[in-house]
């Protein structure tokens, strides 16, 4: 007889469920998040696990890599999948999402998320810092924007090199102002140098990582949006088509169909938003910045004549996502024309 686990994993503690292979509840037990305490807690039950599931969270790649060492099934689930198929509960508790996931291990329906391997867990630790650093400057640049609004004074819109001297120049010889804009501009100095720290950064690992290399010939495409792309697909094996990448990411169109209805809306941002976005700025580059004609520029160029820019914008995110994932899995150069790849293929 098999048995299948449910874990429902939080911050200092984890629920658990063990289920047999028709459904019922054979041992229930909370265990600390720790990767020890769960591995001692399967070894204490001396049953054959077939899967263990938990739903996609912070702690989860860690957790994976861990019970999978110890030579447990573990398998990551998509959460809003798991929120579908729990939310005919009448209650929510940590035991019942427990049986629930035991329950999905039990049935299979269930989506697997892939667990990135750690070079691609160090990279996207590195983006988000550098991410997080630009939103709290832009925050603390609002906020003294606000600070001298209060008092009628106007930033307008300086360059990031003279926002400080403008500044300076509004509080002029308000003593109050004066202090608390030099505290706020202190603090986005720092920031200042410590995103040119993590941007030095992600340049030295692009400049050893030979994937990273190769998307960076499509024009567009710099290091960090190489880099993004590379940390969030991981293995491009993983698509059995490149079109697939795009809904992957988000940058499909939703679409509801029941009976005579048919609405097809705006893309549906379910995907990575980290890589979405740096298409997106990669297709805004390549679309008002490239010099150098492309048969891709041509393409989005006409989309934004017909549709405008913002759906130009989309379709030519949607398509480098396209391209970067085949250049990776086939090792192609990016082709500027049409023509190109018709001599390539003969």
């Amino acid at each position: 007889m098999g048995y299948f686990a449910g874990l429902d994993v939080s911050l200092e503690e984890t629920a658990i469920c063990v289920v047999d292979d028709i459904g019922c509840i054979v041992r229930e037990a909370r265990a600390a998040s720790e990767p020890e305490a769960l591995i001692a807690f399967f070894k204490t039950c001396e049953m054959k696990i077939e899967r263990v599931g938990l739903e996609a969270c912070s702690l989860t790649a860690w957790l994976h890599a861990r019970l999978t060492e110890a030579g447990l099934p573990a398998i990551c689930i998509e959460a809003r999948q798991a929120k579908a198929a729990m939310g005919a509960m009448p209650n929510k508790t940590d035991r019942n999402d427990a049986r629930g996931i035991a329950q999905i291990m039990r049935t299979g329906w269930y989506r697997a998320v892939h667990v990135k391997s750690p070079s691609c867990q160090s990279w996207r630790a590195l983006l988000t810092a550098r991410r997080l650093m630009l939103n709290k400057r832009r925050d603390v640049e609002n906020g003294v924007r606000a600070l001298l609004r209060e008092a009628g004074l106007k930033v307008g819109t300086p360059s990031r090199k003279d926002f400080s001297a403008r500044v300076r120049e509004l509080a002029g010889d308000d003593r109050v102002l004066a202090a608390l804009s030099e505290s706020l501009l202190a603090a986005i100095e720092t920031m200042n140098q410590e995103v040119e720290r993590l941007t030095k950064r992600v340049f030295d690992e692009v400049k050893v990582e030979p994937t990273c290399r190769r998307l960076m010939t499509v024009p567009g495409v710099g290091p960090l949006t190489a880099l993004t792309f590379r940390a969030t697909i991981d293995q491009p094996n993983r698509f059995r088509k490149s079109r697939d990448v795009g809904a992957h990411l988000g940058l499909t169109p939703r679409r509801y169909q029941s009976g005579e209805t048919d609405v097809q809306g705006r893309i549906s941002r379910c995907g990575d938003e980290l890589a979405r976005t740096a298409l997106y700025e990669a297709a805004h580059s390549l679309l008002i910045r490239s010099s150098k004609w492309s048969a891709l520029r041509a393409w989005g160029m006409t989309i934004a004549k017909r549709r405008g820019m913002a759906r130009a914008r989309v379709s030519v995110a949607r398509k480098l996502a396209v391209i970067l994932h085949r250049m990776w899995a086939d090792g192609s150069d990016f082709r500027y024309s049409k023509h190109t790849a018709a001599v390539a293929a003969v």
